[in-house]
């Protein structure tokens, strides 16, 4: 596979969506906004509301700092990653309890994975953007009061969102997924490559 000819900037920390990035060939620059986008839920906001929210402001974020820096104008992708279950939003846990409370709610049920990506290119005093949210369905198997404290004493869930993540530890938990592994992990990539060549990214 070719590396795109095209190299775009990515607004994210995440490891994992470098790595999916490179798996399809995206040669890319981290572009880190100098300031924090505030995550928090507002009031009677949804969760698709929420996530595709965040991802927009982390876009706009990353392209202020990008014009401020004067650097040169290329593709812009952002993308955020929330559980949902009951309608409720589960963020990274803060401490060892919150991310057994989170493990133990998904325990024996089935919840949402809500990945969004947006993707701005900016032509002199104009910025097109393109974005989509995708939603997976994940299914746990019942888990027993050890196999969750014995995983919570792991590293592994406080730095994502619902406390787990499908690439993990946490993947011998998960009985069923409908919906796009890639999207689970943080960024889909089918979507993501139709948003990219929708702002002139060549894929292949």
């Amino acid at each position: 596979m070719k590396q795109a000819e095209q190299k775009i900037y990515l607004a994210s920390k995440s490891p994992r969506r470098r790595e999916l990035l490179r798996q399809i060939g995206i040669d890319f620059e981290l572009l880190l906004s100098e300031k924090e986008v505030d995550e928090s839920v507002l009031p009677n906001e949804g969760p698709l509301d929420y996530v595709a929210r965040v991802t927009r402001d982390k876009l706009e974020s990353a392209q202020q700092t990008m014009i401020l820096r004067q650097l040169p104008h290329r593709p812009l992708l952002s993308a955020d990653t929330t559980v949902v279950i009951d309608h409720l939003i589960l963020g990274k846990p803060a401490n060892h309890e919150e991310a057994v409370q989170m493990i133990t709610r998904l325990s024996g049920r089935t919840h949402q994975v809500l990945t969004s990506v947006a993707v701005g290119l900016t032509m002199g005093v104009e910025t097109e953007i393109w974005q989509v949210t995708q939603q997976s369905d994940v299914s746990f198997a019942a888990l027993t009061d050890e196999a969750i404290e014995a995983y919570c004493s792991t590293i592994e869930p406080y730095d994502k969102a619902g406390a787990y993540g499908i690439q993990g530890l946490a993947s011998m938990f998960i009985s069923n997924i409908v919906g796009s592994h890639s999207g689970i992990m943080g960024l889909p990539l089918f979507e993501t490559a139709q948003l990219l060549q929708k702002a002139g990214v060549r894929i292949l």
